[in-house]
């Protein structure tokens, strides 16, 4: 039966009786044995490391019966809301449990993210277009961009809060919460250019640049752009699964439709420019310093093989 997750939903007196209950019964029967629960170990974490963000390209009904049926789960599904003030969430799988949405899947040399992730989908019709005819389009440079649904307001504002109450209690770094097209770049394309990214940020929640090391990297690279070779190492440093061929082949293409996507929707072509090199930059500089500095490193080095 599937669960329905309301915001607030449990009363103070649910949590004192369990806190009680817990402190009174720390003996579990099960089939042949008890467990004692009374000395729990601080020595733990979380095994949740990464928020995979979907659409479902599929109305409220249809989306239900396929993420309960046997092919394809996630964790979350968000309706778009009836009426306003509705902030309902249905919960499929339980977050200690493995769900099926990430399918081939990688992310900062981390491979299969089912096991490591709690995938979110949200009910949104996605392009306008069908799968095939959406992958001619994007594999055209040239071609006009699709039209992509919008995600209400009202639905945003659950997603901010359900994403508020995942982080903390799993302390997911912002730079792990993530779009399935930046861990399947080549098979997938959600949640979308149209995915409000930044204003998910200014929530608090998740990766987005500093305006000012974006304008102090366009300033850098406006006289001398990285190389392509350079571009995908900073890609790679970044997460994604992206070896540095010194090609513009369809898999870089992948990459950095997906990375604009998510950070610079304005223009998701897959092709490398200043702008896209400027925010990807910023985003190592402000999240993975080490890896900035590593990328610095190399480019010194190659300059001083030359």
């Amino acid at each position: 039966m599937t669960r329905h997750w309301r915001l607030g939903a449990l009363p103070l007196s649910a949590l004192v009786l369990g806190a009680l209950l817990a402190g009174c019964a720390p003996l579990e029967s099960r089939d042949g044995y008890r467990v004692d629960h009374g000395h729990p170990s601080s020595a733990h974490d979380s095994r949740v490391r990464q928020l995979i963000l979907h659409y479902t390209h599929e109305d409220e009904a249809t989306s239900l019966s396929i993420l309960t049926g046997p092919r394809v789960s996630s964790h979350y599904l968000l309706p778009v809301p009836a009426r306003q003030g509705e902030h309902r969430v249905y919960q499929l799988v339980d977050e200690s449990r493995r769900a099926w949405h990430a399918g081939a899947s990688h992310w900062r040399g981390q491979s299969g993210l089912n096991a490591t992730s709690i995938g979110i989908e949200i009910v949104n019709d996605g392009p306008e277009l069908d799968a095939a005819t959406l992958s001619r389009r994007l594999a055209d440079k040239d071609a006009e961009p699709p039209r992509w649904a919008p995600y209400p307001d009202a639905q945003v504002e659950t997603l901010i809060a359900l994403l508020r109450d995942i982080v903390e209690r799993h302390d997911i770094a912002p730079e792990n919460i993530l779009g399935h097209a930046d861990i399947a770049p080549e098979r997938k394309v959600d949640p979308g250019p149209a995915f409000p990214w930044k204003r998910l940020h200014e929530a608090g929640i998740g990766a987005w640049p500093d305006a000012d090391e974006v304008a102090h990297y366009r300033r850098r690279f406006a006289t001398r752009p990285p190389d392509l070779t350079t571009f995908q190492q900073a890609l790679a440093e970044w997460g994604y699964a992206l070896p540095p061929s010194g090609r513009l082949d369809e898999r870089t293409r992948a990459v950095l439709r997906a990375f604009q996507m998510h950070f610079r929707p304005a223009d998701y072509r897959g092709r490398p420019d200043i702008e896209s090199a400027a925010r990807l930059w910023a985003l190592l500089a402000k999240y993975r310093p080490e890896a900035l500095a590593r990328l610095e490193s190399q480019e010194q080095a190659a300059e001083l093989s030359r």
